[in-house]
Parts: structure tokens; C-alpha cells; sequence
């Protein structure tokens, strides 16, 4: 099945690059694309696509506000297209806000068309892609961690929920959770489920935001 798409960047050549490197792959479409964040929220409510990425810093309304209108929509209309928040790291410090607005990932727009396609690819499944360095680099700059004591949701996670939570902050996929742990993917699934509800997560972007904060990893 084609993955739908829609991009959400103010500058035209963004977009235009984006395009160029996601329609080369057959099982991605490009089904519309918005230049500030007030088109980028019309355009998801009325094309539901897939996945949205999403830019911070655009016109009338940036992409963090955007974020989080789309994840108030009335029926939740929106639930089914995951934000990928693509940003500048160097200038978009608060993408942070953004995470916690309810997107379900992010890439640096200078990471090259392979992670991209991979962001694209880990939303449309379910799943994020953060990138270790990015997430080590912007969840330690915005983030000091806290005492792990001082977290009771921390003492309720078993030594088993305590290790994915490690490797999801690191960036890891399911698959290579799967693969490290010695366990099935729908093993895993669970455990991020319960672990989802015992830190109040939406997604498993706000668990690595949860584990960078109260120095689960360092």
C-alpha cells in the first residue's frame, strides 16, 4: 500500500526536494504540501494522510502550534496521520515542545534523503525514528536530567520495561529492540504499551523524552 504524504515547509525548494526524493520511492506518495502552518493543518484535516512533515518555523503559525491543534481536532479526525517534526537543530531548540505536543518523531533537515525515507517509512508503521545523536544532542541540551528516585512512574517499570525504554530513547526501532532483547516484535509492542500507560505517554517519543529527563540514559 503507497504511504501518503503531505509537506508542511515554508521555503518552496524544501518542499520541492522533498518531493523529489520521496516520490522516487514507489511506496510513497506526495498528496499535498502547505507552506505555512495554518495551510499544513487544513491540508492534514482534509486529505488525512499518512504521515505530515512537519516544519517549526513557518508563517502564521508555526509548526509546534500546528502540532498541537491537529492532535485537538474534534473527533480526533487527525489520530491517523503521524507528524514527523523536521527541523534545523542548531535554530529549532524548542522542537522539544513540539514532541511533547504530540508529534511522533523527528529528523534534521540535513540528515539526507535515506533517513527521510526511513522517518516516512517508521511513522506510516507505527513506529519513530529518532536518531541517536540528534536525540542524545537536543534531549541533553533542553533536558537535565533529574534523580531517577525522585520519579515514581520510574519505580513502577519492571527491569525488562527499564531496558526498552533505554533503546527506544537511543532511537531504536522495535525490530532491533526485538532483535537485542532476544524477543518477539508483539512482545515488545506490549511492553511499550504498558509502559506508555504507566509514564502517561502518547508515543514512544515522549518516552525517550521521559528517559532523557529523569537520567534513565545518559
Amino acid at each position: 500500500m503507497s504511504i501518503s504524504v503531505v509537506i508542511a515547509d515554508d521555503q518552496e525548494m524544501v518542499r520541492t526536494g522533498f518531493r523529489l526524493i520521496l516520490e522516487a520511492q514507489d511506496e510513497i506518495s506526495v498528496i499535498g504540501e502547505a507552506s505555512d502552518g495554518v495551510e499544513a493543518v487544513e491540508a492534514v484535516r482534509r486529505l488525512r494522510p499518512d504521515v505530515c512533515l512537519m516544519d517549526i518555523r513557518m508563517p502564521k503559525l508555526d509548526g509546534l502550534e500546528a502540532t498541537r491543534q491537529l492532535r485537538r481536532t474534534p473527533g480526533n479526525a487527525t489520530d491517523g496521520t503521524k507528524i514527523v517534526i523536521v527541523t534545523t537543530f542548531d535554530l529549532d531548540e524548542y522542537v522539544y515542545s513540539a514532541l511533547r505536543a504530540g508529534a511522533n518523531g523527528f529528523v534534521v533537515k540535513n540528515s539526507g534523503p535515506r533517513l527521510l525515507i526511513e522517518a516516512v517509512h517508521a511513522a506510516a508503521g507505527g513506529d519513530s525514528l529518532i536518531s541517536p545523536s540528534v536525540t542524545v544532542r537536543l534531549l541533553e541540551h533542553l533536558s537535565p536530567p533529574q534523580h531517577i528516585e525522585n520519579s515514581a512512574a520510574t519505580k513502577r517499570l519492571s527491569p525488562q520495561e527499564h531496558k526498552i525504554v533505554r533503546f527506544v530513547a537511543r532511537g531504536r526501532t522495535n525490530n532491533e529492540i526485538a532483535e537485542e532483547l532476544t524477543l518477539s516484535l508483539s512482545t515488545v509492542k506490549s511492553h511499550l504499551s504498558r509502559i506508555q500507560d504507566k509514564l502517561r505517554a502518547r508515543n514512544r517519543v515522549e518516552i525517550a523524552a521521559w528517559a532523557w529527563e529523569h537520567g534513565v540514559v545518559n
